[in-house]
């Protein structure tokens, strides 16, 4: 049995309901289990328990999360030159851009080695004004069936021994 681990942080919603789609995709694999865990809760032994990564995060001032970037500071050090070569994905949640928050996981999984199997999903949600961007989010059905492939695709080239 493989384990998809999904860490995400979510403030107004949106990249909860991405990682949310993304786990109802990858549990449709029945040989993955996958764990959906908050990035407060989740650290370097969950990542070593798992074969395959996605990680979540909405776009804070073209950055990702505090809450995001702690789990990486809390899991670098102990998990380094342990999960070489393991499969993973992010998932974005934007309002305007994204780039900069993908590029920031992408360096911090470039380190550990990862492998990335898929481009990074970005949602923009175009929330410019403060009360835009404090708004709880809705992600649209077409967005949230992108991310369920996401996860789907994740689990599927886990269970296959794809990587």
């Amino acid at each position: 049995m493989k384990t998809l681990l999904i860490v995400y942080h979510s403030m107004t919603g949106g990249t909860l309901q991405m990682a949310q789609a993304a786990a109802q995709g990858a549990e449709a694999e029945d040989a993955v289990t996958v764990r959906l865990l908050h990035a407060g809760e989740a650290g370097g032994e969950d990542v070593l328990a798992a074969d395959g990564y996605l990680f979540a995060t909405p776009e804070n001032l073209a950055a990702i999360s505090g809450q995001l970037k702690d789990f990486f500071d809390r899991s670098y050090y102990p998990v380094l030159d342990r999960i070489n070569g393991r499969p993973y994905g992010v998932l974005v949640c934007a309002g305007s851009d994204g780039s900069n928050a993908a590029r920031q996981i992408e360096r911090i999984a470039t380190g550990w080695r990862l492998r990335q199997v898929a481009p990074p999903l970005i949602v923009c949600t175009r929330a410019q004004t403060p009360e835009e961007i404090l708004r709880p989010k809705q992600i649209g059905a077409t967005d949230r069936e992108r991310c369920e492939e996401l996860g789907a695709a994740l689990a599927s080239g886990l269970a296959m021994g794809v990587f």
